[in-house]
C-alpha cells in the first residue's frame, strides 16, 4: 500500500454573536473531519478527527495544525483508537503544531494511540499558548492489541512535547522505548500487563498561581491501579499531569474523574464528549 501524506489544517475563531467557528480549514487522507457539533449549553465547539483508512502504515507522514484565536472555545477529539499498524520496515511520523491564544481554550483528547506489533511511530507536538491560554492537551496510549497477544510488542515508539507559554518554554520531554523496555519500566514500578498511559498538559489563569485545591483532588484520585502525579512547568500557571493505569478500562474512568474533578475550575471540562 502507498504510503500517505497527510495534513489536517484549520483554525477555530469566535463570530460576532461569540459561536465558535473553524475556518480556512483543510485536510487530506488519513484526515476527515467530522461535522463540528456547536453545543449551545456549554458554548464551545466538539471536533471529531476521523481517520477513514484502516490506521497508520509505514511511511505515512502526517501532519497537523491548529491555531484556537482569542475568544474561541474548542475541543477536538476522534471517535475511536489511533491504530499503527505492524510495519515489515520503515516508520510513520505524526507532526502537530497546535497554538492557542490569549484567552482561548482547547481541550484535546483523542482516543488512545494502540502500537500493532513490529510497529515504528514517532509523534513530535509542539503547544504554543498565549499567557492566559487555558489548556488541557491529554496523550493516550495503549501497550497494544491485548485481544490479539500483542501487547509491549511495538518496536518503537517515540513521544515528543514541547510547550511554550508566552513564548517561553516550559517543558521539553521525550519518551523513547521499544516495547519490550517500557514493558520492563511498567514491571518494575507494580503498574501491571495491561497498563496505560495518560500524558496532559493543563494550563489556565483560573487554576491560579498555585495548585490550591485542584492538585490534591487529582492525586485523591489515586488508589490501587492508578498513579497519578501533578508538577507545575517552569513556575509559570501550567503544570504536567501523568497518569498509568492497570488496565484500559481504569484509564477511561480515571480520565473521566479528572475532567470532572478539574471542571470547577476548568467550566468546559464539564462537556459531554459524547455529544455527536
Amino acid at each position: 500500500m502507498a504510503k500517505l501524506t497527510g495534513h489536517l489544517d484549520f483554525r477555530a475563531v469566535p463570530r460576532a454573536d461569540g459561536q465558535t467557528v473553524l475556518k480556512d480549514q483543510s485536510f487530506r487522507a488519513p484526515f476527515h473531519l467530522s461535522k463540528p457539533y456547536w453545543d449551545s449549553e456549554a458554548r464551545i465547539l466538539i471536533v471529531q478527527v476521523v481517520n477513514p483508512t484502516a490506521g497508520i502504515l509505514a511511511g505515512d507522514e502526517l501532519d497537523v495544525r491548529i491555531e484556537v484565536e482569542r475568544g474561541a472555545a474548542l475541543i477536538v477529539t476522534t471517535p475511536g483508537a489511533s491504530r499503527v499498524f505492524t510495519m515489515r520496515h520503515g516508520a510513520a511520523v505524526a507532526r502537530q503544531q497546535i497554538s492557542v491564544a490569549d484567552g482561548a481554550w482547547l481541550e484535546w483528547i483523542p482516543e488512545p494511540l494502540v502500537t500493532h506489533r513490529e510497529s515504528t511511530f514517532r509523534q513530535i507536538t509542539r503547544l504554543e499558548l498565549g499567557a492566559s491560554a487555558a489548556v488541557f492537551y491529554a496523550d493516550q496510549w495503549m501497550p497494544g492489541r491485548l485481544g490479539h497477544g500483542e501487547a509491549w510488542a511495538w518496536r518503537q515508539l517515540e513521544l515528543l512535547l514541547e510547550v511554550r507559554q508566552a513564548n517561553r518554554l516550559v517543558l521539553c520531554e521525550r519518551m523513547a522505548a521499544s516495547g519490550p523496555e517500557l514493558r520492563s519500566i511498567a514491571a518494575l514500578h507494580g503498574s501491571g500487563p495491561e497498563a496505560c498511559f495518560l500524558n496532559a498538559v493543563l494550563a489556565g489563569p483560573a487554576l491560579g498561581p498555585t495548585e490550591g485545591t485542584w492538585r490534591n483532588e487529582l492525586e485523591r484520585l489515586q488508589q490501587p491501579g492508578i498513579w497519578i502525579g501533578v508538577s507545575s512547568l517552569a513556575g509559570q500557571a501550567a503544570w504536567t499531569l501523568k497518569v498509568v493505569t492497570e488496565n484500559a478500562r481504569r484509564l477511561r474512568e480515571t480520565v473521566r474523574a479528572i475532567r470532572a474533578a478539574l471542571a470547577p475550575h476548568l467550566p468546559y471540562l464539564a462537556t459531554d464528549l459524547r455529544k455527536l
